[in-house]
Formats: C-alpha cells, structure tokens, sequence
C-alpha cells in the first residue's frame, strides 16, 4: 500500500482521485472518528519545527493517506506546484447573510434536523452528518441568503480546501459557456480541433462526448492495480523530475495522445478522468486561453469572489483540468449561486441561460447504467451529476465528499468541502444526500 501511494504522493493528477488504495485497507478497520483524527488534534505540522513524526512532507511522505489527508487538502500549494485563478484586484461583493440572531437561531435549527439514511431505520440529526462525513467546511444559501455556515477541521473562514473533481465541473461549465456562445461547435471531432491527437481513441470522439463522458477509451482508475492506467498517468503528469530510465508520456497532452479505444464512443457513460483534461485542452486551444485564465475571466472575477483560487499543474505548466484546483468555501458558494440563478450574479448576466438550462435538464439517462446505486437514477452532462429528483438538484462532486449541492425547487445552494477517509462517494451518499433533501424541504417550509 505505501509504495501505491508514495506514487500517488509524487502525482499531480491522482490528488482528485484519492487514495482508494489507502482507503480500500483502512477500511478494513475502523479509521478515526472526525473528531479524533481533527488535524489540531493530531498535531500534524504544529512547532518550529515539528517533531519528525508529526510532519507532512513531499515526496517522502504518503501526504495523501488519512489522517494525514485531513490536513494536506487545505495544504496543496506546499507540496505541487500550482497556477493562480485570479480574482483580480477590485474588491469582493459581500454575500448577504441573515441577522446574526436570526442566523445563530437558524443554526440550531438546522443542527437538530433529523432524517433517516439511505437503507437505515435509524434516524441522525444533521450535526451528526457533519461529522460521520468528516466535514471540514458547510455553507448553506437560501433564497440568496447564507443561512448557515461552519467550519472544522483544517479549514477557517479564510482558508482553501481541496476541491478534487469538483474541478470537472468548472472545466465542464466553461466548455458549455462557449457552446452555447457559439465559440466552440460539440458536434465537432477532436481530431478537428486538436490534430496533435493523432491516432488516440479521443481523436474519433466528438466534443460533446468529451463533455459528457461517453467516449470509449481505455482508462483505469483502479488504484489497487499497479499496472492500472491511473498510476501511468500519475507518472506523466508528475512534475518531479522523471526517474532514470522513463520512457513514457510526460505531461497530461502527452499521454492524452496515446490513449487506446475501448468500447464505442457515445453509447455508455464512463467516469473517466482524462476526458476532463481532454476537454481543457480542447477549450484552451479553441480559446487561446489557460482553464485558469477563463476561469478567471469567466468566473472568478465577475463574481466578485473573496480569494483568488489555484490549479495544480503537470512538469510542463498545463493545469490539472481534471481535479487540481483548492479554492474558499464562499467563493464555491458564489460559484453554486451562479448556477442557481442561472447565469446572473451582482446584477449582471455572466453568460447566457440557456448555459444552465442544458446542464441542469441532464445528460441521456439510458447511459448512465447502474454504476452509481447511492446516487439513484440520475445522468451526467457538462461534468455535472444530475439528480432527476423532484427538486430538479443537480451537483458539481468530488472524491473524499467535497459538493456544490443546488437545488432550483428549494432556491438553496450548499456547498461541503471534507476529507473522508475512503475517496468514493458512495461511502458518504448515504448520510448525505437524505440531509440535502430535509434541509431543503426545511427551508422551504420556514423560508
């Protein structure tokens, strides 16, 4: 297990995945509860210096394992190095917030929510939740309002957290900006765009099944393989020097360019990593522009967000489309509220409506398959899940439970930043998303 993740350690790509391999053996015992493996209480990184078995460090250290990820994903830029998202230089639009009375009086509410898990007859209050998902950051906008915020484990108001593969979806969001604006046609082959992609599966695949992950390429993300595509991956994307005697990709474009088919394109949903990074390289070509320089202009700065956000880079400075990027719970909320209002923010139209049309309608639900039982029967368009509940919610996810949760019925946003120990989502769904729906069905009815 510690060489798998010294590799993982070294990687810049599979820091949106995780570490299933780490997970899937701690899981064959109880790990620490939230509270007791809190990254203050275990002393990670306290002192001048810390003492030795309390440090976190890179390459040496498998900074990526739990407990140790607890405190690492608020830590990324120490360890790979990374691109800015710029929020420019104008001052933020604050978020309009209850009365403090009223929001103090709404917190306790909120914490004495019961509801039943998924596959459970016993019930758990929603401070319960938080903790049993390791939470380390929530925030809760209702009807454009913050109705409850709080914060744990390495993360304060004024920090970044690790948003793992919410990060698809930003790539994702502005994919569709420019389909929709006209700058970027979906029904177009990759090849077309981008001929370096030579005889790749990808090259036969058209955009929109980059954006909607329905490409049939070969790709593995099975961590407990040492042979699997993931670990292939990380080597090319590292930015550490190539060990003597490596003879594969380096960089993300480069391995993108050799990737095998399997399958036919279009016919099943696949959740695969690299159709993210192909997807970045796509929108920057056609752009002319960094994933992190549209996310800037498109986003970050007309939201009028509070912190710049950051992008994990491979050895060649290309930004980890896929999963790299650390940014503040706010500006993730600001984020969520922009997709609720479906393109408007501060007054003035970011893109066009139809953008969030498109992705909150959903993807083709007959290629979803059965993958994903803690889900229910949703689809994925855009990089983004889409739930076909009776809320019409629909969510940017990441590896280890990170979620921008929103919910057009409700009018809430909700974003959780957390460090679970095992990486896949399904672990956390169960206590998740049933507290989603009673918070939600709460505010509607006390809004």
């Amino acid at each position: 297990m510690s060489s798998s993740i010294s590799r993982l350690a070294a990687s810049a790509v599979a820091l949106a995945l995780a570490v299933s391999a780490g997970s899937t053996a701690l899981a064959q015992s109880a790990p620490l509860s939230a509270q007791d493996s809190d990254p203050r209480v275990m002393g990670w990184m306290q002192g001048f210096p810390p003492p030795p078995d309390r440090m976190i460090t890179q390459p040496d250290s498998v900074y990526f394992s739990f407990p140790r990820l607890r405190w690492s994903v608020c830590h990324l830029r120490e360890f790979l190095p990374t691109e800015e998202i710029s929020r420019g230089l104008g001052a933020p639009v604050p978020l309009d917030y209850l009365p403090p009375a009223d929001f103090a009086d709404m917190r306790q509410q909120i914490d004495a929510l019961t509801f039943l898990p998924q596959q459970s007859d016993t019930p758990m209050t929603w401070e319960q939740s938080l903790f049993a998902n390791y939470t380390d950051g929530m925030l809760i906008i209702h009807e454009g309002k913050v109705v409850y915020e709080r914060y744990f484990g390495c993360l304060e108001e004024d920090g970044k957290h690790a948003i793992m593969s919410m990060t698809k979806s930003f790539t994702g969001l502005l994919a569709e900006i420019m389909v929709v604006e006209g700058m970027l046609d979906d029904t177009v082959l990759v090849r077309e765009i981008i001929p370096e992609i030579g005889d790749s599966a990808f090259a036969s695949a058209t955009v929109r099944q980059v954006m909607d992950m329905t490409t049939g390429v070969k790709y593995s993300e099975n961590y407990a393989d040492p042979n699997a595509d993931i670990w292939l991956y990380s080597a090319a994307a590292s930015p550490l020097p190539k060990p003597e005697g490596y003879t594969g990709p380096d960089g993300y474009w480069e391995y993108l360019q050799q990737v095998e088919p399997e399958g036919n394109h279009g016919d099943e949903f696949h959740y695969k990593t690299i159709n993210s990074d192909m997807l970045g390289w796509i929108i920057s070509r056609v752009s002319g522009k960094s994933v992190t320089q549209l996310a800037s202009e498109r986003l970050w700065r007309p939201m009028g967000v509070e912190q710049d956000a950051y992008q994990t880079v491979d050895g060649k400075g290309v930004p980890f489309a896929g999963g790299g990027i650390t940014a503040g719970l706010r500006d993730l909320g600001r984020l969520g509220q922009l997709m609720l209002n479906r393109g408007m923010m501060n007054g003035e139209r970011l893109f066009p409506a139809e953008v969030v049309a498109k992705i909150s309608a959903g993807g083709d639900r007959s290629k979803f398959g059965s993958g994903f039982p803690t889900f229910g029967a949703g689809s994925y368009t855009s990089q983004w899940w889409v739930f076909h509940n009776d809320h019409g919610a629909f969510a940017a996810r990441g590896v280890h439970g990170q979620t921008i949760y929103v919910d057009p019925t409700a009018q809430m946003v909700l974003v959780r930043l957390a460090s679970f120990p095992q990486a896949q989502n399904g672990f956390i769904d169960p206590t998740s998303l049933p507290a989603y729906q009673a918070v939600a069905e709460f505010l509607m009815a006390n809004g």
